[in-house]
């Protein structure tokens, strides 16, 4: 976090008057590495899609569809009366808490129980050290029973003392929070005028299914693609970018016929996997984990099932965080959303005379999760340089492509060296220029801030014709032709 903020990757939003939980702004840095990903996301899925089971290209269309929507939508999809999480006040701290955040420590000869949010290791200890205290013994994680408080009865319940409280009984039972922002749509402002911002994008692509049928010569099975921002009104957002109220997703709803989801089920969870991979998440800090019946989701119990593509980000270690969900929605949406308007939602195969509701398949992707999962798995601390860092980027999201240096500020080298710059910058684009501090002070910037390749333009180059580069990775150096370099970056990035 500290990295991010020096190097203008994250910022808290609207820092200068305090913040507000649950909100993040990007900076240059960020902005760009979030731009790469999406991007290449979009790149990959829409404008040139993979190759399907049989051989040919998936066929896939992109939408961007309005953040608020007629407020019929979410109460055709559920969110209206069934999108809450339970919640927990404490009347001491006035603070809010997800019920199954809240962890309940007790043990045996103490007359209190302590509570902690989860994955607070300063909050667990702290409640620790105070379950002790009522104990008149030095306790360790050993010594104490933790559950979580929807799990207690509500004599337990009175004994417990809040995560930021000094008194018992203060916490209240769990009850529903319905997690959508409302707002209001004309300048009247009453109930009557109440809208939301969207939860998820998802709803977009259904409510917008017949349009797409009716104009764009799309044949099942095809995708319709967006990305989008969300709001989700997080009772207790944390882990830096992980949990937040503001967020942006990459979804795919892919319609296919009802036989074929398995097929497909199989397809996009395998795809999403390697996808991620050629993002730079190589490492064993990435899993595919199958959902377990009890888990899924009301529109997932009838079909193929549920997968979640997981990080092991530092918050969630030893345990991983959902930074993909690959489901089978079998036809729920679209069901739902022609039941509750009336207007006709299938599909017709001329070829085999026959009315269909697709099934749909949906790899669901977060832009600020994938973003964060890769400054986690890029963060690299320097063998050679124990209080030093870079940031292993893949070159193609990677927000700086190159730096061009003169060694010195003298002697023609500023001159080639902006020549060179301007050449590269015009081809790829952010591509950084200096010739101010020391070479090393340089080198050092570009490795925190994740560029791959920085060619240094010395005494030699006015008389070989050549340039040094330098592998952010590796550290090596070799000499490149100075009318050579634009054709290898070309290649390099790539990679």
């Amino acid at each position: 976090m500290a990295l991010c903020k020096r190097r203008g990757f994250i910022f808290q939003a609207s820092e200068i008057y305090g913040g507000l939980n649950g909100f993040w702004d990007y900076g240059p840095l960020g902005a760009q590495l979030k731009k790469n990903l999406k991007d290449a996301w979009w790149n990959d899925m829409v404008v040139h899609p993979p190759t399907g089971p049989d051989g040919s290209d998936v066929s896939m269309v992109g939408l961007d569809s309005c953040i608020i929507q007629n407020p019929r939508v979410w109460v055709a999809s559920g969110h209206v009366g069934g999108f809450n999480d339970p919640m927990v006040d404490c009347k001491e701290s006035k603070r809010r808490y997800r019920a199954d955040h809240v962890q309940i420590m007790t043990t045996e000869g103490a007359d209190r129980a302590y509570a902690f949010v989860e994955g607070d290791d300063a909050g667990r200890d702290k409640a620790l050290k105070q379950l002790g205290k009522h104990a008149r013994r030095t306790l360790v994680l050993a010594d104490v029973t933790v559950a979580p408080l929807p799990s207690l009865s509500k004599d337990c319940l009175a004994t417990a003392v809040g995560p930021d409280a000094k008194e018992p009984g203060t916490l209240t039972e769990p009850r529903a929070f319905n997690l959508m922002f409302k707002t209001y749509v004309g300048a009247t402002a009453n109930e009557d005028d109440v809208a939301y911002l969207r939860p998820e994008t998802a709803q977009g692509i259904f409510v917008n299914f017949k349009n797409v049928l009716d104009t764009s010569r799309v044949k099942l099975p095809f995708g319709i693609a967006q990305t989008g921002k969300a709001f989700r009104n997080e009772v207790t957002p944390r882990n830096f970018t992980f949990r937040s109220r503001e967020f942006e997703q990459m979804e795919i709803e892919f319609f296919c016929h009802p036989n074929a989801t398995r097929e497909w089920y199989a397809y996009w969870r395998d795809l999403r996997v390697a996808w991620w991979r050629s993002m730079g998440l190589l490492s064993e800090n990435m899993q595919l984990r199958e959902h377990d019946q009890d888990e899924l989701a009301h529109y997932a119990k009838s079909g193929a099932g549920t997968s979640d593509i997981e990080y092991r980000f530092p918050f969630t270690h030893p345990g991983y965080g959902e930074l993909e969900g690959i489901a089978d929605r079998s036809n729920f949406d679209l069901t739902q959303h022609r039941e509750h308007s009336k207007v006709k939602l299938e599909y017709f195969d001329p070829e085999h005379g026959e009315r269909v509701v697709p099934h749909v398949i949906e790899p669901s992707a977060g832009a600020d999760r994938g973003v964060l999962a890769i400054l986690c798995e890029a963060f690299t601390p320097d063998p050679t340089r124990p209080s030093k860092v870079y940031m292993r980027f893949a070159p193609r999201v990677s927000p700086l492509k190159a730096a061009v240096y003169p060694l010195v500020n003298k002697d023609g080298m500023p001159e080639i060296a902006e020549h060179l710059y301007r050449e590269l910058n015009r081809r790829f684009g952010f591509i950084e220029y200096d010739a101010k501090q020391s070479i090393g002070k340089r080198y050092a910037r570009m490795d925190e801030s994740g560029c791959p390749f920085c060619f240094t333009i010395d005494g030699e180059t006015p008389g070989d014709q050549a340039v040094t580069v330098r592998h952010r990775d590796t550290q090596l150096q070799e000499r490149i032709a100075l009318d050579r370099v634009s054709d290898w970056l070309a290649a390099e990035l790539v990679r």
